[in-house]
């Protein structure tokens, strides 16, 4: 037998270490299995322990809950003992046995049971010993299975865990002694084995935002706000510990100086002091709250046109302004007491706003804009006095100084529209008025001439308003509040009326210009009947759409700002309406007239059918925007001026030349510089057109006038070119401080412009037209180059952590700093929106077409053909 245990004897004394490993892991498992239920309850008290939970319930709650601990321990420990036993040797070989393939261990074990006597089966049963050996050879130890799913379905043991990780985390081991100071005599004795102890805290205010203070901590000196509230514990013996202080000013009923509790406010400087062994004193300084200050800031207060008063203020408070209001009272001193003003008032509260504080950041010192827009209270345009109130919290309050103002409102210009907007004050004013603006308004009105009113329905509304304000007067009750406020209300929406018409109105001007215009167009109209025509086409459509800006912000003023944005959605721009009736005028006078016309009734429509909204105007500009589109009305004239010097280097090699031959080169704008461009300086109003128009008597003026013509036509552009550096070097030392690599080439690009634009001035004045005309070039590249830079710097301040967000959603139409969709190549802009289908394809290519023609004819100068050449090359 023991002949033929030897295998398994040999392999199990290899494999001593990894048995040993599986017993000891068969323990484990058992040892967790049977007692889990008692370190979880161990583990679960001692964290309720550490936490101080014996200390805020009652002595009689603790110990019921010790006792309940104490049964529940030796009930788990008792089950735990009858269900361990430990693991024996052959319990281990059997769990090392199972994880090894074909159970080679066992088969060791195994003795040969037939033909033991037979050579070949004897040398057969030992190749299968070996082979079983040397899979055992390879085992390894068994992991224990610790887990405890079925045992401990609910988890109860990872809460006790938690529990006691909390409490290393946040409570105090020593805090765990306090039970055993609850057995009667056990607490006395300890402490006064150990003597008399004491704890304190210093909190301050909550608003403060400073942090708790530990007494034991700090020295002799402490400088704390007032109102810090001060905790003291005093354990040990009761009498040997007593507080002394000066910094509470309490008087009256004061808690005794031996209690083992002490709480008190910080009021006063003072001492305080603890008596007794291991006392402390320190001397306290309590840090008075000042009051919030609050200044207001006269000379930044703004009125926008529709009455809309921002009146900046600065506020601050040592440790932040919680609230603030603006009271504006009615300074009888100072009002002219005459016409509707003489009657006696009747009583108003004073006018009470709530101040804008910051909805994130510091609140210590900050500057705000009260935005409010008081056109229709009763006070408009009346001497009130400001003042302006905040509030710490604390509850202290701090006034500013009053100021003396005119109510901020609305001004009517209109004469009709004032004098009911006077009316409506002096009937708001007091009631006894009535008969007295009813009187007025129908002197007023009656046979009114013709312009006094914008329209019948303005009138008629007037008059129905005259006839309730006399019915109502006329009643036994007189006019009451609520009937007062109705006329007043329906006055205002009339002088609103009278002062802006309505968008029907606007509307019907409009239609009236643009029939007008094309009246004119298909009549034949000189260029002076047309520019007059297109001027009134102008001022309508800028009246139609402050008007739909003003019904927008009427009708829904909170999204008035909102952006538009849809599929088949064109956004444009008041300066792509300003190019689009540009590029109108310029087919009527190339004598494109059908083009003009088509231009113009796509014109119409689109105004008709638009929808107005916010943001594209300087209301809504920063001030890099309202540089950048500077610097684009810069650009834009620069290249009028370089048109101009083209056609006049023409006239000069060309004198013969017919002016029909010049406007198929853009007209008077051509590229970028399209409208108005040529004639934004001041004083030279018109000329850029003009001097297209007077393309063809510049032959008549060479024959008649020779060289000297030529030359004051030179220096009248060099006088435009130097205005226009001006104005550059203006825009250039007023740019907004841009930082990074693309700021700094934004200002060198307008250096290069500015040295540009010099260099052509002199050619000019040099009769170096060819000269100029590269350097104008020149000049615009490093315009477009500066721009580019200028908007690249202004989307890195906006989006400092990278590009990701300035893409916007896929097939969405990007737009540049000014608000237009972004140009091909170098272009500062796209006209795409306002010019589309193939007209501006077939343009293009005639004007190229143009181009390759003129450069190809050998009889031109060189110079013209050299300025072709490039136009070429770089197009």
């Amino acid at each position: 037998m023991a002949k033929t245990r030897k295998p398994l004897n040999d392999v199990t004394a290899r494999l001593r270490r990894p048995l040993a490993l599986t017993w000891a892991g068969l323990t484990a498992e058992r040892l967790v299995r049977a007692f889990w239920p008692v370190w979880s309850l161990l583990a679960g008290a001692a964290a309720l322990a550490m936490l101080g939970v014996q200390d805020i319930a009652s002595v009689e709650s603790v110990w019921a809950a010790v006792l309940l601990c104490g049964l529940a321990l030796v009930v788990f420990a008792a089950r735990g003992v009858t269900r361990f036993r430990f693991p024996t040797w052959a319990e281990a070989l059997a769990r090392l046995d199972a994880t090894l393939p074909g159970r080679p261990l066992a088969a060791l074990a195994d003795t040969q049971a037939v033909g033991a006597q037979d050579t070949g089966s004897q040398a057969l049963w030992r190749a299968h010993q070996a082979r079983m050996a040397a899979r055992a050879a390879g085992a390894k130890a068994v992991e224990p299975d610790l887990r405890l799913s079925r045992q401990d379905p609910f988890g109860l043991r990872y809460v006790a865990l938690l529990g006691l990780v909390v409490a290393l985390l946040f409570g105090s081991v020593w805090r765990a002694g306090s039970v055993a100071e609850m057995v009667p005599g056990a607490g006395g004795g300890a402490a006064l084995a150990s003597g008399p102890t004491w704890e304190g805290w210093i909190e301050p205010p909550a608003y403060t935002g400073l942090p708790s203070l530990y007494l034991a901590d700090q020295s002799g000196q402490i400088r704390v706000p007032e109102g810090s509230e001060i905790t003291l514990r005093f354990y040990g013996e009761v009498g040997a510990l007593s507080l002394n202080e000066t910094v509470s000013g309490r008087a009256g009923d004061v808690p005794l100086a031996t209690g083992t509790e002490q709480e008190f406010t910080i009021a006063q400087d003072g001492e305080m002091r603890i008596d007794g062994p291991g006392g402390r004193s320190w001397q306290v300084e309590a840090i008075a709250d000042a009051a919030p200050d609050v200044r207001i800031l006269e000379n930044e207060a703004k009125t926008a046109f529709d009455g809309q008063m921002s009146q900046p203020f600065e506020a601050r408070d040592d440790y932040g302004v919680v609230a603030g209001g603006a009271v504006f009272e009615l300074d009888m001193d100072r009002i002219n007491r005459r016409h509707g003003l003489s009657t006696e008032p009747e009583p108003r509260q004073a006018i009470r706003l709530d101040l804008p504080m910051p909805l994130a950041g510091d609140r210590s010192e900050f500057t705000e804009t009260l935005i409010e827009n008081l056109s229709e209270h009763p006070w408009a345009h009346l001497p009130v006095t400001l003042r302006l109130r905040v509030e710490d919290a604390a509850g202290q309050e701090g006034l500013s100084k009053p100021v003396e103002m005119d109510l901020p409102a609305r001004r009517f210009f209109n004469p009709m529209a004032a004098a009911v907007i006077e009316q409506r004050r002096d009937l708001l004013w007091s009631r006894d008025n009535a008969t007295r603006v009813a009187q007025v308004l129908r002197a007023v009105s009656y046979k009114p001439r013709e312009g006094l009113f914008r329209s019948e329905k303005a009138y008629l509304r007037l008059r129905v308003i005259l006839r309730q304000l006399e019915a109502m007067t006329d009643s036994g009750d007189g006019l009451n509040g609520d009937e007062r406020d109705e006329i007043a209300q329906a006055l205002w929406d009339l002088g609103v009326l009278l002062e802006d018409g309505d968008v029907g109105d606007a509307l019907e001007r409009m239609r009236a210009a643009q029939e007008r215009l094309s009246e004119a167009m298909k009549n034949g109209a000189s260029e002076e009947e047309i520019a007059r025509l297109m001027q009134d086409l102008r001022d309508a459509t800028q009246d139609y759409l402050r008007q739909k800006m003003q019904q927008a912000q009427r009708e829904d003023p909170e999204n008035s700002g909102d952006q538009q944005s849809a599929e088949n959605m064109m956004q444009m721009n008041s300066q792509d309406l300003q190019d689009m009736m540009d590029r109108i005028q310029e087919l009527m006078e190339q004598g494109r007239f059908a083009e003009a016309q088509q231009a113009l009734e796509e014109f119409q429509q689109m105004m008709e059918n638009m929808q107005v909204t916010q943001g594209q105007g300087q209301q809504g500009q920063s001030p890099g925007q309202q540089a950048m589109e500077g610097l684009a009305e810069t650009l834009r004239e620069q290249q009028g001026l370089s048109d101009q010097a083209f056609r006049d280097l023409q006239e000069q090699f060309n004198p013969g030349a017919q002016s029909g031959q010049s406007q198929s080169n853009e007209g008077q704008s051509g590229g970028e510089g399209r409208g108005q461009s040529h004639e934004s300086q001041p004083g030279q109003g018109g000329q850029g057109g003009q001097q297209q128009g007077q393309g063809g008597e510049g032959q008549e003026r060479a024959d008649d006038q020779g060289q000297g013509g030529q030359q004051g036509a030179e220096g009248e552009l060099a006088d435009r070119q130097e205005a226009l550096r001006r104005e550059l070097e203006r825009q250039r030392q007023g740019l907004p401080g841009l930082g990074g690599e693309a700021g700094e080439a934004a200002r060198d690009a307008l250096e290069r412009a500015e040295r540009a634009m010099e260099g052509a001035e002199e050619a000019l004045r040099n009769d170096d037209l060819a000269g100029a005309i590269d350097d104008q070039a020149d000049a615009m590249e490093a315009l477009r180059e500066g721009m580019r830079n200028m908007g690249e710097a202004m989307a890195n301040e906006q989006n400092p952590g990278g590009q990701g967000d300035q893409q916007g959603a896929p097939g969405q139409a990007q737009a540049d700093p000014l608000g237009r969709e972004a140009g091909q190549g170098r272009r500062a802009g796209t006209q795409d929106n306002l010019l589309q289908g193939e007209d501006v394809y077939r343009r293009a290519r005639d004007l190229l077409d143009e181009i390759r023609r003129r450069s190809g004819e050998g009889d031109r100068p060189d110079v013209e053909r050299d300025y072709l050449e490039r136009l070429l090359d770089r197009f």
